[in-house]
């Protein structure tokens, strides 16, 4: 399709403006329908990489034997454990994508915030294990504080408060993973509340 010219005042100020055609709009819309088609379809062939979903139970990301964990097999105030979803119906361990790992903190109930708390079961907390800075794990505990830290460029979360940012260059706190107990093991109760990965700059 030729472009005709949009005149708005003198002959100067004349503009050429592209209306692209009907063929080609459609043409764009059915190919992002299909990419979207595409994703969905990668996740069904290979659930691994499915993103934690509700009544997913946890497991040690380092152990061979896939073990639902319990609130006790977290250690109170000594630090994070990291762990996989493991989807209950079929035993598959969605460890398939690093962006599906989670760390979890056993807290004090009494000294998270309430949005925490609400989101905590037997005072155990869980958020994306995934620095949104660079992408590194956040293995590290600072005992000074109970704060989770990033061991490539030092950022620290508080995981009383939503694992937040308190210091460092990570530009946004950590993705929640909301938690419920069924039949005493740690569940997942929602899926993730907030952004997953790095954030480009």
């Amino acid at each position: 399709m030729t472009a005709r010219p949009e005149c708005h005042g003198a002959a100067e100020d004349c503009v050429q403006t592209v209306h692209p055609p009907r063929r080609q709009i459609l043409a764009a819309g059915l190919a992002l329908t299909a990419g979207m088609a595409a994703d969905n379809a990668r996740a069904q062939a290979d659930p691994t990489r499915t993103r934690p979903q509700a009544g997913d139970l946890l497991v040690k990301a380092d152990d061979g034997e896939p073990v639902p964990l319990t609130p006790d097999n977290i250690p109170l105030g000594l630090g994070q454990i990291l762990a996989w979803p493991l989807d209950p119906a079929n035993d598959v361990v969605r460890s398939g994508s690093r962006l599906n790992k989670v760390l979890l903190v056993r807290l004090n109930p009494e000294t998270m915030e309430p949005t925490t708390r609400d989101r905590s079961a037997g005072g155990v907390v869980a958020y994306s294990a995934i620095c949104p800075h660079t992408g590194c794990e956040i293995i590290n505990w600072a005992t000074e504080g109970d704060m989770l830290a990033c061991p490539c460029h030092d950022s620290m979360y508080d995981p009383r408060a939503g694992a937040r940012v308190i210091s460092g260059p990570s530009p946004r706190g950590l993705a929640a993973l909301p938690l419920t107990v069924t039949d005493g093991k740690l569940a997942v109760a929602r899926p993730f509340i907030g952004r997953l990965g790095i954030q480009q700059t």
